[in-house]
């Protein structure tokens, strides 16, 4: 019988990057969920898209857009996705400081 560690990530064809990538998704999803439960509402404001939006509403643009962006990265360079995740890091950073 063949045992497998929980960090084996081999069983879904998952790469490091990919996996640190949706943990990352996962822990911001649950950092926003307790930085509400603390300090509720988050004062919507007028961003650069021309939008109101509040902490979970640009938490959602950066992860979404984010998917996007690794999906173009590995559809344009496969072999290396840590570029992706830096341009990911970066549009989250933009997303949070300007809309």
């Amino acid at each position: 019988m063949q045992t497998t560690s929980i960090f084996d990530l081999s069983w879904m064809v998952w790469t490091w990057p990919t996996g640190i990538f949706f943990i990352a998704i996962f822990t911001s999803i649950a950092a926003m969920g307790a930085l509400e439960y603390r300090s509720p509402g988050g004062a919507p404001r007028h961003g650069a898209f021309g939008l109101d939006t509040t902490r979970g509403d640009r938490l959602f643009i950066s992860i979404l857009g984010s998917c996007f962006i690794m999906l173009a990265w590995v559809g344009w360079a496969s072999d290396e996705i840590w570029g992706g995740l830096v341009v990911c890091v970066l549009w989250a950073f933009a997303i949070f400081k300007w809309v």
